[in-house]
């Protein structure tokens, strides 16, 4: 019997250390992978310094920083929020958006050893993921 916590660890190496793309996009991109998650979150859609932060799990200086320096880059820019002009919300450029399209065809791209599998056993997982929460 195999126990979910063993299969959970096992997915973890798979997505966090065996095909680990965080460091390809970084290099790719000229910047470290806190500022890629962070611009492709922003890419999402306008948001404040406050709910970057929030959606980054850290605190809202942090969260300056990446900005700043996404700024300083061109690929984002800070303008008065609509509703509240003491605030700022943060938008994508066309150049970010560009950074973003490559960073999302990094990660998009499946493994050899997942593309390599039959169509039934990608249909299994598939299902197996759906039943997990892991379907869209």
């Amino acid at each position: 019997m195999t126990d979910a916590g063993v299969v959970w660890e096992r997915l973890r190496e798979l997505v966090h250390e065996t095909y680990d793309r965080r460091k390809e996009v970084s290099d790719a991109l000229g910047m470290s992978f806190a500022k890629a998650k962070a611009l492709r979150r922003i890419a999402a859609g306008p948001l404040t310094m406050r709910e970057l932060a929030e959606q980054l799990v850290t605190d809202p200086p942090y969260a300056t920083l990446l900005v700043d320096d996404l700024e300083r880059r061109g690929l984002v820019e800070r303008n008065v929020h609509p509703r509240d002009r003491r605030r700022k919300i943060v938008e994508i450029t066309e150049a970010g958006r560009e950074a973003v399209k490559t960073a999302d065809r990094i990660l998009g791209e499946p493994p050899p050893a997942l593309q390599a599998l039959p169509e039934s056993d990608l249909a299994a997982l598939a299902a197996i993921l759906a039943k997990i929460g892991g379907a869209r």
